[in-house]
């Protein structure tokens, strides 16, 4: 018997069906990915399953009852927890981890005093089930890495027998270590018969720790399949609905004026004597493993992080930005990694945000052009393909791809010369990834430079013209196009060096 099973679920949102009869099924002790391209319905399906949204139709069994599940709180009433790839949703900052892990448990007691010794026991003995012996009970959730932050939701979750335990994305922010240590994690639960939904664009983990994948495109569940007999490109063809080729090779660029110098800029905290440039048409790569200083860089470079030392120009004349809208005057445009918390005003409209970037072509008298605002907002939902009911859908119920796309649409109307990219298909699926990277290519053609900052060395070496290595805040290495390997790459984003005698590359474990 299951440990749970969804069955015929149905879900729309005004006109638009998210969840056509859609089912899923998790045994006990078992890792079950739940895999799709953008759209295909998974997020919906996991949000019914947490309680974030209600149903049409369908029924919901645990361990064999029939339950009901209208709310977060009907959700972890029956043991069904979720590990959120934004851990800062739901981690209160200003707590200790000790009040962060019981956080549900003295929430939900009416109890005038709590004994914070004993609170710290008993947190402290739910993270030792978890081998979790050096995360101090006493220290404020906000001086946690991420990495720890979701050992405290997972601690949470288990501080009241969680049955079953929904991981989305859980490795997008995390480093290659972190991402070993969370799956050590994810097997202790196994062996502790918690069921465990993993959510991943990322196949080779979905290979690694999945035991079994469901397959959902266009709102519905497409098959269900063990790991061990079946391929990524299967599963990818599977996803897509059709034949997919990867994309091919990008063409050589045609490379105009200087756009973008970049002479020992340093900001006294993690950056360190960088130095590059970007021309018109080109795309340069940025990688780095996590903790690199990628997102530094492009924080510093868009006003968002002062610098003390060191020389930018754009287009020859010397800048120092201050703040975000100097960079935005001089043609520059930032996609951040953080799309729900920088990129996107998630609780508004698909037309607002698109036209936020550039309100003086839409309130030029101080009033709003509501009808040229919409206008605006359709094209740029055909041009980057959105999918959603209409320009007026909130930006919280679209996909993560589509939400990327939009975060990306805001600064068309801007005409920027430099398009700064961070993690840009940080949580997206393949189908999403290629119309990124369409859109990418579109405007390196119209002669906009393009930086790329990115720890997926795959996408880096596919997408770029050049690329540069960055190690601890340093640029440590450039290479071109021909020159790049996923093995150098790697080799120099790890701190390692290159035997140039004997022309052998040390390569690290993966």
């Amino acid at each position: 018997m299951p440990l749970l099973e969804m069955k015929e679920m149905t879900k729309s949102f005004g006109n638009v069906v998210a969840l056509e009869k859609a089912s899923f099924e998790l045994d006990k002790g078992e890792v079950h990915a739940l895999l799709g391209a953008n759209g295909a319905g998974k997020s919906t399906l996991i949000k019914i399953l947490s309680g974030a949204y209600e149903y049409s139709e369908g029924d919901i069994t645990l361990e064999g009852k029939t339950i009901a599940i209208r709310s977060p709180r009907d959700a972890k009433n029956h043991g069904i927890y979720c590990v959120y790839q934004e851990v800062d949703t739901v981690i209160v900052p200003q707590l200790t981890v000790a009040e962060n892990i019981l956080l549900d448990t003295f929430s939900t007691e009416k109890r005038l005093f709590i004994n914070k010794r004993k609170l710290r026991e008993k947190a402290a003995s739910i993270l030792k089930l978890l081998n979790v012996t050096d995360i101090p009970m006493t220290k404020q959730a906000l001086e946690l890495s991420l990495a720890e932050k979701q050992l405290v939701l997972i601690a949470r979750a288990l501080a009241h027998e969680a049955k079953v335990i929904i991981f989305d994305e859980p490795t997008a922010p995390l480093s290659i270590e972190e991402t070993k240590h969370l799956f050590e994690i994810v097997e202790t639960l196994k062996e502790k018969g918690v069921g465990c939904i993993f959510i991943s664009h990322r196949l080779p983990e979905v290979f690694e720790i999945c035991d079994r994948l469901t397959i959902m495109r266009d709102g519905k569940t497409i098959t269900t399949l063990s790991t061990k007999e079946v391929t990524q490109k299967t599963v990818v063809e599977t996803m897509l609905g059709n034949s997919y080729t990867e994309q091919s090779v990008k063409q050589k660029a045609v490379v105009g004026d200087l756009l973008l110098e970049v002479n020992g800029l340093e900001d006294g905290e993690k950056l360190k004597d960088i130095s590059f440039t970007v021309s018109e048409g080109e795309i340069v790569g940025v990688v780095g493993l996590v903790g690199a200083g990628k997102t530094e860089l492009a924080k510093t470079l868009f006003g968002l992080r002062p610098h003390e030392q060191g020389e930018v120009k754009v287009k020859g004349n010397a800048k120092k930005f201050t703040h975000s809208q100097q960079a935005i005057e001089a043609g520059l445009a930032l996609i951040s990694e953080e799309r729900r918390k920088e990129g996107l005003f998630i609780h508004e409209s698909i037309s607002t945000n698109l036209s936020f970037a550039n309100l003086k072509k839409f309130s030029p008298l101080l009033f709003m052009n509501r009808k040229g605002e919409k206008s605006h907002a359709k094209s740029i939902i055909e041009l980057l393909g959105i999918k959603a009911d209409n320009t007026e859908t909130l930006a919280e119920h679209l996909s993560g791809g589509n939400q990327q796309k939009v975060a990306i649409g805001k600064w068309v109307s801007r005409n920027a010369s430099l398009y700064l990219f961070d993690e840009p298909t940080k949580g997206v699926d393949v189908g999403a990834k290629q119309d990124i990277f369409k859109l990418i290519h579109s405007l390196a053609d119209e002669g906009k430079g393009i930086l790329y900052f990115s720890c997926e060395i795959d996408e880096i070496i596919r997408i770029s013209d050049r690329i540069l290595v960055m190690y601890d805040g340093e640029i440590v290495k450039e290479l071109s196009r021909e020159e790049a390997t996923q093995d150098k790459i790697l080799l120099y984003a790890s701190g390692g060096k290159e035997d140039v005698h004997e022309r052998e590359y040390h390569q690290l474990p993966v």
